[in-house]
């Protein structure tokens, strides 16, 4: 990991440079700690990972004594499976299947030995409709089959009207033939065709499946969860036309549907057994796959193997089949088509990693005393092909089907010659799409509903009353780390001796591979015994402590403002927050995602510590620390002070917004939808809180906005909008009209400091 070195300039002498803070040990090297910083939580993140499937089992508590005790005693964790991949809408009822037909074209799409072919449709939610083929035997199906294909893959292929994939590998073909009943849903694809906003002229290179996850992993949901419903909706169907003759219901899928068909068995009993192809191995580094199987806090709880452990006693058949060919999104066009996140790859694992992960489920099944339900095949005669014979005879004994695997015959007889399968992709996308932004719009009233509980008659109450929102905030949208635990072991050097001020470079250990680091700066005229107000200055995103502190450093963002705060007196302090290295510090959140962990689970234990360590000293007063940062500096306004009580006020600059919008929108040319800041996504953020909720956990402390009317983050209207939810819970519930403000001025996306300014003086009492 690389990073530009920015070199210090010591404003004494060499000697002087060398000098530590009274009562720390002298900081050695002149390494890049923002980037030692950024490597050293990657390394602790991949460690934790690593060590996951050993820490799982405290949140399971199997009874093996029945299989009816062992589906009440691992049904905790289906909700929380449900509620991590945001399968958690009930569905509309599912009488019948609707045939797609027009004036113009049947629904009859092809026939085939012993078969047809039709073109079908069922309800989900209102607006949102499952797709595909459904290929009904002529007689009594021996089972009900979801066959799941990859999602670059058509129902068409599968069914064997195309030719995109080799005969072999058209498992929904090969199961009608044997007289199964088979549903085909259409998943959503891997292109970027309509990934963008048009209406503004700008589009995207983020896959179909990432556009949708991005939008609703704020609001909860997510690919996975949208496509699991999908598929159990399927199931009601099937559950329906088993009232009169039960047969067997099964599910099997290939790469995106083998994923989709392990988690749709685990979640739903009514499936007798699943066949899982081209996806099945160990998952600690699910960060290193396409960002739209990101999947928060996932990895606590369930790997492959313990999601396989709920099929059980029901069957389940892996094989080891090769992957799709996934390489990444699809190529950025400069100027054209940018903002995916990069990387996120397929790789077929090897054999032995996929039966180990396997021989990790065995004992759920042998628990049960059905060890025989688990098979685990690699695909016939090693040609890496999914869906072979072996796999699909293997199916029907897992799902006690009385019938065997026919002979393949011809292919199926393509009736729609011009069947345009774009248009059903589109159709399938924009339902999911404003599925999403309906739940988007309905956030506001879910984030009251949250909030009915806290009691704002007071400050008092409301201090009291929120500490359960900042714990939920904290734990379940940041997520959070232990508190530090490492001795702080204090480490300074003295870098700036102005006639005003000295400053230090601090280092701090937080935990094992991450520590904190900053630039203190200490006033020269504090007096024996006296104590002082520190303002915390907070740079923005690729910025440096020195960008705030440095004396000789007027950036056009930041203009020294934390020297220029230290020369009124203040002793100020401008942290490293780990924001800074491009890609390698938003890996970090893919890296974090699954362990139900994030960039700013970090930044508050870095906080945590700073504050203690600060509180410390004997010239500072710990009850007058204030919070000043600008652009990601001001995300950590809102994130970091209302859920630390060592501050006493915050200042959020150039980035207070109405944030669900900023993170969501679908027709703003502001929004983070068109942009490379994936690490902007926090799990169900809408339905909890929004800026004006985070500000308000500030009450009775003072919270203040400073926005520029050309700052290109958003617009005055945003902010505004946002901004008077704030202005009225301090006036019309808190009382304390006095302690937020807003200044608008006419400028950029930079620290203005003049209201603000004002601010601290009055709040932190300085001068006094």
């Amino acid at each position: 990991m690389k990073y530009r070195y920015l070199a210090v300039v010591l404003m004494a002498g060499t000697a002087a440079g060398q000098s530590p803070l009274p009562g720390t040990a002298p900081l050695t090297g002149h390494g890049d700690l923002a980037a030692e910083m950024v490597s050293g939580i990657h390394e602790y993140l991949v460690e934790k990972s690593a060590a996951s499937p050993a820490q799982r089992a405290r949140y399971w508590h199997r009874d093996f004594s029945s299989a009816a005790a062992y589906a009440r005693s691992i049904e905790p964790n289906r909700r929380e499976l449900a509620r991590i991949i945001g399968a958690v809408d009930p569905t509309l009822p599912v009488k019948a299947l609707e045939l797609e037909s027009t004036t113009a074209a049947s629904a009859l799409a092809g026939r085939g030995r012993g078969y047809r072919i039709e073109a079908v449709r069922w309800p989900v939610w209102r607006g949102v409709y499952g797709e595909g083929l459904l290929l009904e035997p002529e007689g009594a199906p021996i089972a009900r089959v979801v066959a799941l294909p990859d999602a670059d893959e058509s129902p068409e292929a599968l069914a064997g009207l195309s030719a995109e994939i080799p005969a072999a590998a058209q498992f929904a073909r090969r199961l009608a033939e044997s007289g199964c009943q088979v549903l085909v849903p259409v998943l959503i694809d891997r292109q970027d065709t309509w990934s963008g906003i048009p209406a503004v002229g700008k589009m995207t290179n983020q896959p179909h499946r990432e556009w949708i996850y991005r939008m609703a992993f704020e609001v909860g949901r997510g690919m996975v969860g949208y496509e699991v419903q999908k598929v159990r909706a399927a199931v009601d169907w099937f559950a329906a036309e088993n009232a009169g003759h039960a047969v067997p219901i099964a599910v099997a899928g290939y790469g995106e549907g083998g994923l989709l068909a392990l988690y749709s068995a685990a979640l739903d009993t009514r499936i007798d057994a699943a066949l899982v192809s081209g996806y099945f191995q160990p998952r600690e580094e699910l960060w290193k796959e396409p960002i739209y199987r990101d999947l928060w806090g996932l990895l606590r709880e369930f790997g492959d193997a313990e999601i396989a452990g709920m099929i059980a006693p029901r069957g389940l058949v892996v094989e080891a089949s090769r992957m799709p060919r996934v390489t990444g999104p699809p190529p950025p066009i400069p100027g054209v088509r940018t903002g995916a996140a990069p990387n996120g790859a397929l790789v077929t694992p090897a054999f032995a990693e996929v039966r180990a992960e396997a021989e990790r489920a065995r004992p759920f099944f042998e628990g049960l005393h059905v060890a025989g339900k688990l098979r685990v095949i690699a695909s016939e005669g090693g040609s890496g092909l999914s869906g072979s014979d072996a796999a699909l005879a293997a199916l029907f004994t897992a799902a006690g089907v009385t019938g065997k695997l026919a002979p393949s015959g011809a292919p199926p007889e393509n009736l729609r010659k011009g069947f345009d399968a774009s248009e059903r992709m589109h159709r399938q996308f924009d339902e999911l799409v404003e599925r999403t932004q309906e739940l988007i719009r309905e956030s506001p009233a879910r984030r009251a509903t949250f909030w009915a509980k806290a009691d704002a008659s007071t400050p008092e109450s409301w201090k009291a009353s929120t500490g359960f929102y900042r714990d939920y905030i904290w734990n379940e949208v940041i997520g959070r780390m232990p508190d530090p635990k490492l001795p702080a072991n204090p480490r300074t050097r003295l870098i700036y001796d102005q006639p005003k001020f000295r400053g230090y470079e601090v280092v701090l250990d937080v935990w094992p591979h991450v520590f904190a680091y900053g630039i203190l700066l200490v006033p020269k005229d504090i007096k024996p015994g006296e104590r002082r107000p520190v303002v915390v200055c907070q740079h923005g995103l690729e910025g440096r402590p020195s960008d705030t502190a440095d004396p000789n450093s007027d950036s056009a963002y930041y203009h020294r403002f934390a020297a220029r705060l230290a020369e009124e007196g203040f002793v100020t302090y401008a942290p490293q927050n780990p924001y800074i290295g491009q890609d390698h510090f938003r890996i970090l959140q893919r890296i974090g995602h699954p362990l139900q962990l994030s960039l700013f689970s970090f930044i508050l234990g870095q906080h945590q510590r700073t504050l203690e360590w600060l509180a410390q000293q004997p010239f500072v007063d710990a009850q007058r620390i204030g919070f000043y940062g600008l652009s990601y500096g001001g995300k950590t306004a809102v994130r970091v002070p209302p859920l630390l009580d060592g501050y006493a006020l915050s200042i959020c600059s150039g980035d207070f917004n109405e944030w669900v919008w900023k993170t969501t929108s679908a027709d703003s040319s502001y929004s983070y939808m068109l942009t490379q800041e994936y690490d902007m996504l926090e799990f169900d953020f809408a339905n909890v809180v929004n800026y004006s909720d985070l500000a308000n956990l500030m009450a009775p402390r003072p919270f203040m906005v400073e926005r520029g009317h050309n700052d290109p983050v958003s617009t005055d209207e945003w902010v505004a909008f946002e901004y008077a939810k704030v202005r009225r819970f301090y006036d019309t519930k808190m009382h304390l009209p006095d302690r937020t403000a807003i200044e608008f001025f006419d400028g950029p996306h930079t620290i203005h400091g003049v209201g603000t300014f004002a601010f601290l003086r009055k709040y932190l009492r300085w001068p006094e």
